[in-house]
């Protein structure tokens, strides 16, 4: 009898034991939850948690690349970064552009065979499309021409477009819907630049719409040495709306809008004149430019096949990451892709991708211009977490570096005139552009060129400012009042004077003293503040 007594009084014990160490680890496994995710962890133990924050693996790397990338390693199914390779890839691509152009300028509307599409199929489709959309879609042999050759030569093309459109038409629809115009026309960027927010033609016009600078300029599309906003997809888009409607009240007719987008209202006014005074496209085709004559069966072509893909067993792609998945951040200092590669991991393809605008893959900083970079929603609340330090982060490694291109508003067309010692291809070289460009812009036969000529240039990267303008900023700039200017010590850099002047950056120091290099010497005059 003593023996059970004692037996239950043991097992007793044991349970009151463990109960306490279950109540002792929940207390430590809840407190460890709490600390692990305000704190950095300190060892390598394994710490479980109760009930983890589903933000909490976003905000570790970027903390952890910024004090020793070395010691992190995030891995990823081979299969799948392959697939995402490749998606960037048709992405990045500008071939499309060229193909879409080539294909207009050259349609000779001869009749094509397809058996899959029957004429009557065709006539009922495109019957169909007439009746519910605001556009004259009416049947003729060079409509009937021109869609069966996309159909026949030009598929897997179109299952590109089909992809990236995934990604762009929510956007333009959204846009388009805003000032009240029909949905149809987001298949307009599609003729204009094959969806490539970087596209540029061979007159200069750019973007995703097509601005020409002076267009451009007219909607607040800015350009500068890092910044074309004709290339902002968000900005292009609204400004295209704008227009659009514009058009309309001066037409009243969608395909003559689409015309006169392509070939400017004076050339549609004309073809009307020249007509007799009718306002049917198909009636005044004739008398417009060649190029204006395919634009509108490219566009009705374009609409069939993306309204119709499923009956002509189309297979595009899905984007890795749709539109509304995006999100911005305003920049509050000068980052460059590389840096937020680094600390976010979103890799810097992609960032070209979501951030075409940026010319130079670099985001500027500049008083009285809002700058945003657009990031996966998934990474941005790890970057705004993490502001202070990325941007601490960025200002080292900008202070590391040798130069930077200078901030500078840019006409996108220049004069050059050609100097004593210059060729083609120094000139090419210097404003970022082919030979072969410079020929075609200017209409040259050959290489040749004289001293003092004038060439017409779209330059593709900033201009070096000349030394005598140079000197004339500085010497304008030294004659204000009120400037603070700090004597460099020995073992000064940058970074470290900009930090013992409140709310003065590196990228301050550079812009206020005209600094195209970091290096310092001991006894230089900089200016610490704006004057």
């Amino acid at each position: 009898m003593k023996k059970q007594v004692c037996l239950l009084l043991v097992l007793f014990a044991v349970f009151a034991v463990n109960a306490q160490q279950k109540e002792k680890s929940k207390k430590q496994v809840e407190k460890a939850n709490f600390r692990v995710q305000i704190f950095q962890k300190v060892d390598s133990t394994e710490i479980i948690l109760a009930d983890p924050d589903p933000e909490f693996q976003q905000k570790l790397p970027i903390s952890a690349v910024i004090r020793d990338s070395s010691k992190v390693s995030l891995s990823d199914l081979p299969q799948a970064a392959k697939i995402d390779s490749v998606w960037r890839v048709e992405l990045t691509s500008s071939d499309l552009f060229e193909t879409m152009q080539k294909s207009i300028a050259e349609q000779d509307y001869e009749q094509v065979v397809f058996d899959d599409l029957p004429t009557d199929t065709l006539k009922a489709r495109l019957a169909h499309l007439n009746s519910r959309t605001p556009f004259n879609i009416e049947y003729n042999p060079s409509l009937e021409s021109v869609i069966k050759m996309y159909l026949k030569r030009n598929k897997h093309a179109m299952e590109r477009l089909m992809a990236l459109s995934d990604y762009y038409f929510p956007m333009f629809e959204q846009e388009l819907d805003k000032y009240d115009i029909p949905l149809e026309l987001k298949y307009l960027a599609i003729v204009e630049s094959a969806l490539n927010p970087r596209a540029k033609s061979r007159v200069g016009a750019t973007g995703l719409w097509q601005f020409m600078f002076t267009t451009g300029k007219m909607h607040d599309l800015n350009v500068s040495s890092y910044v074309d906003e004709r290339m902002d997809p968000l900005k292009a888009t609204e400004a295209a709306a704008q227009y659009l409607s514009r058009l309309y009240k001066v037409f009243g007719d969608w395909d003559l809008v689409l015309a006169s987008y392509n070939s400017g209202p004076g050339n549609v006014s004309k073809a009307i004149r020249r007509s007799g005074g009718s306002t049917d496209y198909w009636e005044i085709r004739r008398y417009l430019p060649r190029e204006t004559a395919g634009y509108v069966p490219a566009f009705l072509a374009t609409l069939y096949i993306f309204e119709y893909a499923e009956e002509h067993n189309f297979q595009p792609k899905r984007p890795e990451i749709p539109y509304f998945q995006t999100d911005t951040i305003q920049v509050k200092e000068m980052l460059t892709f590389d840096h937020i590669s680094k600390v976010s991991g979103v890799d810097k393809e992609l960032l070209q991708f979501l951030n075409p605008s940026y010319k130079l893959d670099i985001i500027p900083f500049v008083e009285d211009k809002n700058y945003v970079v657009r990031l996966p929603r998934t990474k941005t609340g790890a970057f705004v977490n993490n502001e202070a330090a990325i941007y601490k982060y960025a200002e080292q490694e900008i202070a590391n570096k040798e130069t930077l291109p200078k901030y500078v508003e840019t006409e996108d067309r220049i004069r050059y005139r050609v100097r004593s010692g210059d060729y083609l291809g120094r000139i090419a070289e210097r404003h970022g552009v082919g030979v072969s460009s410079i020929k075609r812009w200017n209409n040259l036969r050959g290489n040749n060129i004289r001293v003092g000529q004038y060439l017409t240039i779209y330059p593709r990267k900033p201009v070096t400012q000349t030394a005598s303008a140079t000197a004339t900023k500085s010497a304008k700039s030294t004659g204000k009042k009120n400037t603070k200017v700090y004597i460099v010590k020995q073992g000064d850099s940058l970074w470290s004077i900009s930090k013992k002047f409140p709310g003065v950056t590196v990228q301050n120091l550079r812009t206020w003293n005209d600094m195209s290099s970091t290096r310092l010497k001991p006894g230089m005059k900089i200016k610490v503040s704006k004057g």
